[in-house]
């Protein structure tokens, strides 16, 4: 395949993207516009067909990406967090701790090397931890792998226990193909323009990500901007951080995944039942429902458990908040955790290495 016109890998690539991006969409998983492309780049990449990702727009994804995550930031959520911060500082930090020791154990046992088991179970928004995680000594493209084995596992078991728990309400939360508004559209462009340059200048660690969002809540809590973000730019900002990570992997880089699988599996188990343990402390001493206290402590990506909240009856902004709160708290302390349990696990010389 290494042989093929450069052209050609770029249409099967852009193609067969598209149609499986389309088809885990339509199965109902949220990430399937990145899982897709990531899967496709994953495979060209292996069997020697890679193509090179231009650093511009896979910046300008990330910027996107930031936008999406901004979206959440809203006033209502931001004062339900100030409202009970007891309450979220303790659901949070005790999911990160339980998070924390997982990564450490598959550190500690060689199941992954350093930072990137830390990285990998770390339960935030999978798209940023990923994006993130290169940054402090992680493997980018094991951390996609764990990270979206945990998406596919926790949306699964999310979806079942919704069902099982309250009826759908059929609202949905499915992106629209076109904007409602072509100012806020335009808004929205200026963003993440805004984003880009700004990160380029203080060229911090997922720049791009992590500026958009701060630049993106300020503009939509403070100005009033509604954050546009079509389902044709959402799909193609997903698939080309996906081909950027795909395109990362190695034979030996997906043999090594694939032997880690059972580990990570029994990691990600053992992470849904420890958080549902924390959703019924929250259940008991807090008064919250349980299906709105178990989605508010799932490990899963915060995208996909705000579209299964919106088509149940729950307290979205109330899940949506928890998540948000430990979005942040992880992004905070996730490069220390990161460098001090890979020390403490003796990996810190070989990685440095």
């Amino acid at each position: 395949m290494c042989k093929w016109p450069v052209a050609v890998r770029w249409a099967l690539l852009t193609t067969v993207s598209l149609v499986l991006g389309m088809a885990l969409r339509g199965c109902g998983l949220p990430a399937g516009f990145l899982l897709g492309p990531m899967v496709v780049a994953i495979a060209l990449s292996v069997a020697g067909g890679a193509v090179g990702i231009p650093r511009l727009p896979f910046q300008l994804a990330q910027a996107v990406i930031g936008c999406l995550i901004a979206r959440t930031i809203t006033l209502p959520i931001l004062a339900e967090i100030g409202a009970e911060w007891p309450v979220f500082v303790g659901g949070v930090f005790s999911v990160i701790a339980v998070s924390l020791i997982i990564g450490w154990l598959l550190t500690r046992w060689q199941v992954l090397p350093g930072p990137t088991a830390i990285w990998g179970v770390s339960p935030g928004a999978a798209v940023a931890m990923t994006l993130i995680s290169s940054a402090y000594g992680a493997d980018q493209r094991l951390v996609a792998f764990m990270q979206y084995t945990r998406v596919v596992i926790v949306a699964s078991a999310a979806s079942i226990l919704a069902a099982i728990l309250a009826p759908a309400t059929g609202a949905g939360g499915s992106e629209s193909w076109w904007p409602s508004s072509w100012p806020g559209l335009g808004g929205t462009l200026l963003v993440v323009a805004a984003g880009f340059a700004v990160a380029r200048l203080l060229r911090t660690p997922a720049g791009p990500l992590l500026v958009a969002i701060v630049i993106a809540a300020l503009a939509q809590d403070l100005l009033g901007l509604k954050l546009e973000l079509p389902l044709p730019l959402l799909a193609a900002s997903f698939a080309v951080v996906g081909w950027g990570i795909g395109m990362r992997f190695t034979r030996a880089t997906l043999l090594h995944a694939l032997r880690a699988l059972p580990a990570v599996i029994v990691s990600i188990l053992i992470l849904i039942l420890v958080c549902g343990g924390i959703a019924f402390l929250l259940v008991i001493f807090a008064g919250v429902g349980p299906l709105t206290a178990y989605l508010a402590t799932s490990p899963g990506g915060a995208d996909t458990v705000a579209i299964i909240a919106s088509s149940t009856h729950v307290d979205v902004a109330y899940i949506m908040a928890m998540q948000l709160a430990r979005f942040f708290a992880v992004m905070l302390t996730g490069p220390f955790f990161a460098r001090l349990l890979t020390r403490w696990s003796g990996y810190e010389v070989a990685d440095e290495r």
